[in-house]
């Protein structure tokens, strides 16, 4: 199935195998609920990222799936996954059913996932040679503030975006696009772009 999928411009013809395929991949992850199965797929394309080696050389496949997820008889979602396959190993999955996004959980289920700008703070602290301590000082944040941050256990904010951005000598507007902040939000950081 990898090699059908690495092939551009021709189309999977196998949609049931190709199903078959994606429950088997789907089975294999941790934190899927394997009380879903994938019932229908659609035509895959391909993403611009996708890699095309020479016949016989390593394969990376990235392509989008469209489909229908059902659970027990009656139960039906549409999806749409984005799969990045390197031979026959996964290597990412995302999915959105409905409006949710299904991704890969860090954390055991039921607990919350650290948040990703937690990692890039901890790196760029760390890159400065900084410690939290000194952090606090700089920002002028509690050193539970800065610990949270840095172990991803606080959704950061704008106001905290700026402050850290301050104490890193780093733009706001990148530092609050890294953290996932959105530049059309009212309380908007000057000098961002606004959306719309």
């Amino acid at each position: 199935m990898v090699e059908a999928l690495s092939r551009p411009g021709e189309g999977v013809t196998d949609q049931a195998g190709l199903a078959a395929f994606l429950d088997s991949l789907l089975d294999e992850l941790p934190w899927w609920d394997r009380g879903w199965r994938v019932s229908d797929v659609g035509m895959p394309r391909r993403c611009s990222s996708s890699l095309g080696l020479a016949p016989g050389a390593v394969q990376v496949v990235e392509v989008v799936v469209p489909g229908s997820l059902s659970l027990g008889a009656g139960e039906a979602q549409l999806f749409v996954a984005q799969v990045r396959l390197l031979e026959d190993r996964l290597l990412r999955w995302q999915m959105k059913v409905g409006d949710k996004v299904v991704g890969p959980a860090l954390a055991p289920a039921g607990e919350t996932d650290p948040h990703p700008f937690g990692a890039v703070f901890r790196l760029l602290v760390e890159m400065r040679g900084l410690s939290s301590d000194e952090m606090a000082r700089r920002t002028g944040r509690a050193m539970t503030t800065i610990r949270k941050l840095r172990d991803g256990r606080l959704v950061p904010e704008r106001a905290l975006i700026e402050e850290v951005a301050r104490a890193l000598d780093l733009p706001s507007a990148d530092l609050g696009m890294i953290a996932g902040l959105d530049p059309a939000d009212p309380g908007s950081t000057p000098g961002l772009p606004r959306l719309g």
